[in-house]
């Protein structure tokens, strides 16, 4: 008899009727199923009895790249339907594609992912015929709720046109145009025809194996045209299944799925939205579905404390069958639930088109109520395996490592970095965050190598979504230490050059020590070419925190961190002398890139090649620059001060930064950097008093702002030093507080006095004072 071809959408209940109701009605001698050919072996295990949606979660590492996709099945997936109505009836099941390591699956997540986006121009067409919103509804209206009558038929028409009406070009080249109907030609990729070849392959040997028995093939639509084509001509032995490229780390494990990652609201891009909405019509047909999903929106609102009356229920009902028996539907399509439930519910106009007028994520400032109806047509269903389900290494040494520890329960758990068995304890559970395994919160802790806190607190909440997490975290190898490192170096070629910092942090929490090397290898190098002073400035700061005091996770005198730091100071003092700029706003991150290059040539003198004499010389060129930024050349200033004492023209420096638009924000980049040298030395303070005092009150409110924000760098104490500096100039004995602590703000004294001025101003030149 030969195949017979079974396109169909993933995740349709329509098609998974069909794929079910064929296999019974022919009883094959083997139904091929797009799918994994590799997990073959493995199906008694696929079968065991699962509480769906579940998924095949496949991973690859090797030198080259980190790979992880996955196959996932719902109740109602015709794929799903196909391996367990061929078991039932005695055929041969086996999947037909590549393994989902492969390269042809190398832009994929998700093995289902739809062609849809290669064939928008034939859809839209059809749209446009049929007077629907999108693919989704398109599709509802010709499958899910149309007459089951005539269905395979149906299927085979839109597919064929949306592949394309002539298949000759199956075989071509794979940047080929196949077929041409009028409604726009489909690009065919490398990826598809790999597949495709493989998956024709297994057709030709399974009808040669099969004799006179029939053979049912179910795969996506999108390649069922051009199977058709390949399985007709070539050899019939049966296709060898690729293997993973050598010195290839990979496997497949089972994990428990969601309704939720189903979604495509949620950004999933295979099969159908709205999954409880077509779990419903799986299980209860079309009228059911609407009804019940009608109830579970109303309800779901009410828990969320929005009213909604009986009459409510009511209208929404009324307006879906209205909805639907205009469009054509004997029963309410998902869409036509959807628009009645929002036209009943909300009565203010949207502030957008309903989102399943379009495709992917919900928008920001989406409707409340729309945003409570697609979470109830989302539903919260979550998969189960069964008990006797394999597990990756990883999964039983986590589970171990926990139970050792005591980490293995619920609630709070505080531990001391300083004792031995809970910084282990911390190192654990910093291993299970970085891998974003759910269900250990992290409520306090030290925030960097510089911070001086020892304690940590965490909360322990063992959610059912840690077992899939943990599935997935194997990716990155069979233990949790090795698979901490993994992730960590995963996340290196995405992150900036102040992420990286924050990385090495992260290794030193996990106590993962053959990562550093690795990390600070490739944060030297960003380091050497970075432009951004600011950002330079965060790696200083969190590298030499680390170098400097991190006795407690390990980190401390590192020579690999000193290379880091080398190479930050080296780049920093080099970023400085080429910046330029007129008067602007002090810049805080380009101040603390200077904060930190200055406590490296105090603190971390002998790992650095520069020397302090060559930082001094860089900082005297930048403080005399002057198309520098103010701010920059103060700081500058206060650098080579701080390391090289003040110079002997200090005082009259000062005394020459006096243009109120500069002032403060040089004495903003002066103070970042040498404020200890500022408020113990009282001829700068007061060089600055008088300065400040013989500003007009015009040039007072001008440069007020900045000087606040320069004055900020001092701590409560030291400004209380310096206003008993400036009274006893004064020769007053008043309070010094007093002066520091004022209830008003003084920007506002200040403005209030200039306006006074005006005012007197004009009252003298109208002859009214």
């Amino acid at each position: 008899m030969g195949a017979v071809f079974v396109g169909v959408r993933h995740h349709s209940p329509a098609c998974a009727r069909l794929v079910a109701s064929t296999i019974r009605e022919l009883r094959p001698a083997h139904v091929l199923v797009e799918g994994p050919a590799d997990v073959n072996g493995r199906l008694d295990e696929l079968l065991l009895g699962h509480e769906l949606p579940i998924a095949i979660f496949t991973y690859l590492r090797d030198g080259d790249r980190s790979h992880a996709s996955w196959t996932p099945f719902c109740d109602y997936s015709p794929e799903w339907l196909a391996l367990t109505t061929g078991r039932e009836v005695g055929a041969r099941v086996s999947f037909i594609d590549l393994p989902a390591w492969h390269p042809a699956f190398a832009e994929r997540g998700n093995r289902y992912a739809d062609a849809e986006l290669r064939y928008a121009e034939v859809v839209d067409r059809l749209c446009r015929e049929f007077a629907v919103d999108n693919v989704d509804a398109l599709w509802d209206h010709l499958v899910e709720v149309a007459d089951p009558e005539g269905l395979a038929e149906r299927l085979t028409a839109y597919f064929d046109l949306v592949r394309g009406a002539t298949q000759s070009g199956a075989t071509r080249s794979s940047d080929t145009r196949i077929g041409d109907t009028g409604a726009g030609a489909v690009e065919v990729g490398h990826d598809d025809a790999a597949r495709e070849a493989h998956m024709a392959a297994w057709v030709r040997a399974a009808v040669a194996d099969a004799g006179d028995r029939p053979v049912v093939v179910v795969t996506g639509g999108f390649h069922t045209p051009a199977l058709r084509e390949l399985a007709r001509t070539g050899g019939d032995a049966w296709p060898e299944v690729p293997a993973p490229p050598p010195g290839a780390r990979g496997a497949s494990y089972l994990v428990p799925y969601s309704h939720l990652r189903l979604d495509a609201f949620t950004g999933y891009q295979s099969g159908m939205p709205s999954p409880e909405y077509y779990h419903r019509l799986w299980t209860d047909g079309p009228a059911g579905a609407a009804t019940a999903l009608v109830e579970s929106v109303v309800a779901r609102l009410r828990r969320r404390r929005q009213p909604v009356s009986t009459a409510d229920l009511i209208a929404a009902r009324t307006q879906a069958e209205g909805l639907a028996r205009l469009r054509g539907h004997a029963h309410p399509s998902r869409v036509d639930v959807l628009d009645g439930l929002v036209s009943a519910l909300v009565s203010e106009d949207l502030a957008q088109p309903p989102p399943w007028s379009a495709r992917g994520p919900l928008a920001v400032g989406t409707h409340p109520a729309v945003v409570e109806v697609v979470a109830a047509l989302s539903g919260d269903r979550v998969g189960r395996l069964h008990p006797a389900t394999p597990t990756p290494p990883l999964v039983d040494d986590v589970g171990a490592e926990l139970a050792r520890l005591g980490l293995d329960g619920a609630g709070r758990v505080s531990l001391d970095l300083t004792d031995p068995r809970d910084l282990t304890r911390s190192r654990v559970l910093h291993r299970l965050r970085v891998l974003g395994v759910p269900g250990f919160h992290r409520r306090s802790g030290p925030s960097g190598g510089a911070d001086p806190v020892a304690a940590e607190r965490w909360h322990l909440d063992p959610v059912d979504t840690r077992l899939p997490a943990l599935v997935e975290a194997a990716a990155h190898g069979a233990t949790l230490a090795e698979a901490a490192a993994a992730a960590l170096h995963d996340r290196m070629p995405h992150a900036g050059v102040a992420a990286l910092a924050g990385l090495l942090f992260d290794a030193a929490l996990c106590g993962v020590d053959t990562l550093s090397a690795t990390v600070t290898d490739t944060l030297t190098a960003e380091v050497a070419r970075a432009a951004d002073l600011g950002a330079l400035g965060a790696v200083l700061t969190d590298v030499l925190g680390l170098w400097r005091h991190d006795w407690l996770l390990g980190s401390a005198g590192s020579p690999v961190l000193g290379g880091v730091l080398d190479a930050a100071v080296t780049r920093a003092l080099w970023l400085a002398e080429g910046v330029r700029g007129g008067p602007a706003p002090a810049d805080p991150a380009r101040l603390r890139a200077l904060v930190g290059t200055r406590d490296a040539l105090v603190h971390a003198a002998g790992a650095l090649e520069v020397d302090r004499a060559r930082a001094v010389a860089v900082m005297r060129r930048v403080a005399a620059t002057a198309g520098a930024p103010p701010d920059l050349r103060g700081a500058a200033f206060g650098f080579a001060w701080s390391l090289d004492g003040p110079p002997p023209d200090h005082v009259a420096v000062v005394r020459g930064v006096a243009a109120p638009s500069t002032l403060g924000d040089w004495l903003a980049g002066l103070f970042a950097v040498a404020r200890q040298e500022v408020v113990t030395d009282e001829a700068v303070v007061g060089a600055l008093d008088e300065v400040v005092g013989e500003l007009s009150e015009e040039d007072f409110l001008v440069a007020l702002p900045a000087l606040r924000q320069a004055f900020a760098h001092f701590p409560p104490a030291e400004r209380e030093a310096i206003a008993s500096v400036l009274l006893a100039r004064r020769g007053s004995g008043g309070s010094a507080r007093a002066l520091v602590r004022t209830s008003v703000d003084p920007l506002l004294v200040a403005e209030a006095r200039a306006l006074e001025a005006k005012v007197d101003a004009v009252l003298v030149r109208e002859g009214l004072a």
